[in-house]
């Protein structure tokens, strides 16, 4: 990882992960608040622009570093579209039906749409701790006690960045992700995160090889998919609990950026 002082930046989180497990070093947890403030919790209600969402986590990455705004942890939803981080080079989607936001963030290739709860964490990593595996790790920490409320077990793949759901129902050695993580950091603030399939439309999925994992046996679920009839505000509550477990207390938005999308 790069030293304090330095800044990093879009990550290969497969790299980062595989090496973290490899050597049997995955620690989780990065309690604490940067200048005694909780982290800003909001909750959007309608789909926001992705690009409305990308302006607002820079505009308050930025605040954060310089210490001019607390930190942040929001929850969304976009509009079907498709992004595509780093590790995605040239690919394209299949279907022509949505927009591809090419980003700055790690990783290659996802959907995003109604249904799947986003979370965009914006965390001071130099003042919490300046270990980017240990961030990852926690994000997938989160999802994991998160789907154990609900009865399900997501685990972690050395090979595979996210959280993946056994399936013998499928077959032999099948499995389903659950949940993607892509990060940006920049002077050790956080952008981008993780999205949890809840009950998206699976099908939008097709136009695209996900987070570039093209082998048969592992295809993507969600919550409802697998026979847990949740909503979005029961996973929100959930989320909200193992988030503060794992970065500390949050609190509701004041003077914070908001917009009506409908």
């Amino acid at each position: 990882m790069p030293p304090v002082g330095t800044q990093p930046g879009p990550y290969d989180i497969d790299a980062i992960m595989t090496l973290a497990l490899a050597r049997d070093e995955l620690k989780f947890g990065l309690p604490g608040h940067p200048g005694g403030r909780p982290i800003v919790w909001q909750v959007d209600a309608v789909p926001v622009p992705y690009e409305h969402a990308l302006a607002v986590m820079v505009a308050r990455a930025a605040a954060v570093a310089d210490g001019s705004a607390p930190e942040f942890a929001w929850l969304l939803e976009h509009p079907p579209l498709y992004t595509a981080g780093t590790g995605a080079r040239d690919q394209t989607p299949t279907d022509a039906r949505f927009p591809v936001h090419r980003v700055g963030r790690g990783g290659q290739l996802t959907y995003h749409g109604p249904g799947q709860r986003i979370l965009y964490p914006v965390v001071d990593l130099k003042r919490r701790a300046p270990d980017v595996r240990r961030y990852v790790a926690t994000l997938e920490e989160v999802i994991i006690r998160t789907l154990a409320s609900f009865n399900v077990r997501g685990e972690r793949r050395a090979d595979r960045v996210g959280v993946w759901v056994r399936r013998p129902d499928k077959g032999s050695g099948h499995e389903d992700k659950i949940a993607a993580i892509g990060i940006r950091v920049a002077r050790w603030v956080t952008m981008h995160g993780l999205a949890l399939n809840v009950d998206p439309d699976l099908a939008h999925f097709a136009g695209i090889v996900p987070c570039g994992v093209s082998d048969p046996r592992f295809g993507v679920t969600s919550l409802v998919d697998l026979g847990r009839p949740v909503t979005l505000p029961d996973v929100d509550a959930v989320l909200r609990r193992e988030f503060e477990a794992m970065f500390g207390t949050t609190a509701a938005p004041r003077d914070i950026e908001t917009a009506s999308f409908a």
